[in-house]
C-alpha cells in the first residue's frame, strides 16, 4: 500500500462515555421522565443521570468487576438502566442486554455464553432470577432496580443488592472514564435465533458512536434537543435503536415507557410529556390505534413514529397520517447493523406524486443514513440494477456492520466485505429499499416467488382482520403455495378477504386457502413467529393440493 501522507488531526478516541459528557456539558437541564416499575413518574436531569452513572462505575469496581467483564441486564427503558449503561460502558465493561422475552433457558444460556459477571435487573423479572441463578456459575453479583424494600425476605438469589444499597455511599469522582481505545468492546446483544441458537453480536465503543451520529442525520431519525422522544421499542433490542445514545447526543428529553406498553399507558406519556417522536415495533401502533380509536383521543403533540422490526402495514400508516396527521417513518435494520440501516423519508423528487403513487413509495424501507451501503445481489453474487424491481439478496456493510459473531469461527463477509442480511428485496433509482421478504420466509411457487410480507400487509389493511401471516405449505404440482393465517377483529368470511386482494396483487399470488386462529404468535421481538406457524400448519392440506 502506497505510504501517503497523514493528518495532523488530534488522535481523540471515539469512546461512548463521550455522548453523556457532551449531555453534561450541553444539556445538563434536559430530562429523563421514567414511569417506574412500581407506578410513579420519575424525573431525573442529565446532569443527575451523569451523576449517578459514575456512581455506578464506582461501585461497579468496588464489588469486584473489572474493565472488560460483561455485565448484563434484564430490564425495562428507564433511567437506572440507561445508568447501568453509561456506568459499565464509562469503564471498559462490556454492557450485555438480556431479552426478557425469552424462556428462562434460553436468557441462561445467552448469560453463560456472554460470560456475564453481573446482572443487573427490574422487580418484575424477580421471578426469572430467582430461577436461573443456580444455573449462572460466573455471575458474581445481582443488582435489582429499587431500594432494600424490593427484595424478598427469603430470597434465594446469592449476593443480591438493591441499587439504591448499591451506589449508597458512592461520589463517583475519582472515577476515570474512557481510557482505553476506542475499538474496545462496548455492547452486547444476541440475535433472537429463529432457528438454532441466538448469536451473539459484539459492538465496539467505534461502533455505537458511529452509528450515534449516523442516526442523528436528517434522513435518519434526525432528533434535535427540541424533540421529546419515547422510545417504545425495548432497551434489550438492539439498543432501543440507538436511542439511548442519540438522545443525550442531541439533547433530546426521553420518555421511557417502563414496564407498561399498552395503547392506554403509551397514550397517557404521549399526551402528558408532550413528546414529539416515537419509535415501535407495528404491534405496539395497532395496540395504540386500537385504544385511540375506542376513547376518541387525538395526538397533538406528535409528529412523527418510526415503525421498525417488521413491515409497517399501509393501513397503519394511513390512519397515522390522514387521522391522527402524524407522519410515519418505515425503518429497517438489525442486531448486526447496529441496528439502523435504513429509514423511508419520501426522496424530494418524488414529494409531487399523487398520494396513491407516493404511498407505494413511502411504504418501502427506505434510504440509508451515510455511513451505511446496501446492494442488492442474484444467485451469482452480483449486483442486480437498482429498478425497483430486480429482486435479490440485500447486503449491507459500513463501520457499525458486525463481521462476525461471538465465539463462532466463522467468516460472514462476501469477497467485497458485504454482509448477507437473510433479506430480499429490490432498491430504485432514487436508492430507496424495498424489503418484499425474509429469504426464508418467501414462498417459492412455480420457479418464482411470492412476498409473505406483501400479503400480510394486504390482509391486515381489512378492517375486519387484527392480524395476519402467510407462509408457504407444500404442494405437489408448485413446489409450495400461500396459505393466508387471520386473527380476527370482527366476524369477516374467506370471501370477504378474497375480494379485498382483488386488484392489489397478481391472479397466481392468491392465497389458496384462508385458515381462521384465536391469536398468531409472536417471538421475542415481537415479530410474527414463523417458526411455530409452519409447525402448526406442517399437516395442512390446501384445497386443489390432491
Amino acid at each position: 500500500m502506497q505510504d501517503l501522507p497523514k493528518g495532523l488531526m488530534q488522535d481523540w478516541s471515539m469512546t461512548i462515555d463521550k455522548v453523556l459528557d457532551h449531555a453534561l456539558a450541553v444539556y445538563p437541564y434536559q430530562e429523563i421522565v421514567t414511569r417506574s416499575v412500581a407506578g410513579p413518574i420519575v424525573r431525573k436531569t442529565y446532569a443527575e443521570v451523569h451523576a449517578d452513572s459514575r456512581r455506578v462505575s464506582e461501585a461497579l469496581l468496588a464489588n469486584g468487576i473489572k474493565p472488560g467483564e460483561v455485565v448484563g441486564t434484564l430490564a425495562w427503558n428507564s433511567e437506572m438502566h440507561i445508568e447501568t449503561w453509561y456506568g459499565a460502558m464509562g469503564l471498559g465493561m462490556v454492557l450485555h442486554t438480556l431479552n426478557p422475552r425469552l424462556f428462562p433457558e434460553q436468557i441462561a444460556w445467552i448469560a453463560n455464553h456472554g460470560e456475564d459477571r453481573a446482572i443487573f435487573f427490574d422487580t418484575t423479572f424477580m421471578p426469572i432470577i430467582e430461577g436461573i441463578a443456580p444455573h449462572l456459575p460466573n455471575v458474581k453479583l445481582f443488582v435489582v432496580y429499587g431500594d432494600d424494600s424490593v427484595i424478598p425476605a427469603d430470597t434465594k438469589i446469592p449476593n443480591l443488592k438493591s441499587y439504591e444499597s448499591f451506589i449508597s455511599g458512592c461520589s463517583g469522582q475519582s472515577v476515570k472514564w474512557g481510557d482505553f481505545e476506542e475499538n474496545t468492546a462496548c455492547g452486547l446483544c444476541y440475535t433472537s435465533g429463529t432457528t438454532g441458537n441466538p448469536k451473539g453480536v459484539l459492538y465496539s465503543h467505534r461502533s455505537n458512536f458511529l452509528m450515534t451520529l449516523l442516526s442523528m442525520q436528517s434522513g435518519a431519525l434526525g432528533i434535535s434537543d427540541k424533540d421529546v422522544v419515547l422510545p417504545v421499542v425495548p432497551m434489550f433490542h438492539a439498543n432501543a435503536w440507538g436511542l439511548a445514545f442519540s438522545g443525550p447526543a442531541s439533547g433530546a428529553k426521553l420518555v421511557m415507557p417502563g414496564a407498561r406498553m399498552d395503547g392506554e399507558a403509551i397514550y397517557e406519556l404521549l399526551d402528558s410529556e408532550k413528546v414529539t417522536v416515537s419509535a415501535a415495533v407495528p404491534t405496539v401502533w395497532q395496540m395504540l390505534l386500537e385504544y385511540l380509536r375506542k376513547e376518541d383521543k387525538k395526538l397533538p403533540h406528535l409528529n412523527a413514529v418510526a415503525i421498525g422490526g417488521a413491515a409497517t402495514p399501509e393501513g397503519l400508516l394511513r390512519a397515522f397520517e390522514e387521522d391522527y396527521d402524524v407522519e410515519v417513518f418505515p425503518a429497517w435494520g438489525m442486531t448486526e447493523t447496529s441496528p439502523l440501516g435504513s429509514v423511508s423519508k419520501l426522496p424530494v423528487p418524488l414529494q409531487g406524486l399523487p398520494d396513491e403513487e407516493k404511498m407505494f413509495h413511502k411504504l418501502k424501507q427506505g434510504r440509508p443514513p451515510f455511513g451505511v451501503e446496501l446492494d442488492v445481489v442474484g444467485p451469482d453474487g452480483k449486483s442486480l440494477p437498482r429498478d425497483g424491481k430486480s429482486t435479490g439478496h440485500l447486503m449491507v456493510r459500513g463501520p457499525a456492520v458486525a463481521k462476525a459473531y461471538v465465539k463462532i469461527d466463522k467468516d460472514i463477509l462476501d469477497d467485497r466485505d458485504f454482509f448477507d442480511t437473510g433479506d430480499v428485496g429490490n432498491i430504485d433509482e432514487y436508492g430507496q429499499m424495498h424489503i418484499t421478504d425474509r429469504s426464508k420466509d418467501v414462498i417459492k411457487s412455480g420457479g418464482e416467488w411470492i412476498s409473505s410480507i406483501e400479503l400480510e400487509n394486504i390482509a391486515a389493511s381489512h378492517p375486519k382482520v387484527a392480524m395476519a401471516a402467510a407462509i408457504g405449505i407444500a404442494h405437489p404440482k408448485w413446489d409450495e403455495r400461500p396459505l393466508l393465517i387471520v386473527k380476527k377483529a370482527e366476524e369477516v368470511s374467506k370471501e370477504e378477504i378474497y375480494t379485498f386482494f382483488e386488484g392489489k396483487i397478481a391472479k397466481w399470488w392468491t392465497p389458496d386457502d384462508i385458515a381462521f386462529v384465536d391469536d398468531i404468535p409472536l417471538g421475542a421481538t415481537g415479530k410474527i413467529n414463523k417458526l411455530a406457524l409452519r409447525e402448526t400448519f406442517k399437516d395442512f392440506e390446501l384445497p386443489d393440493a390432491g
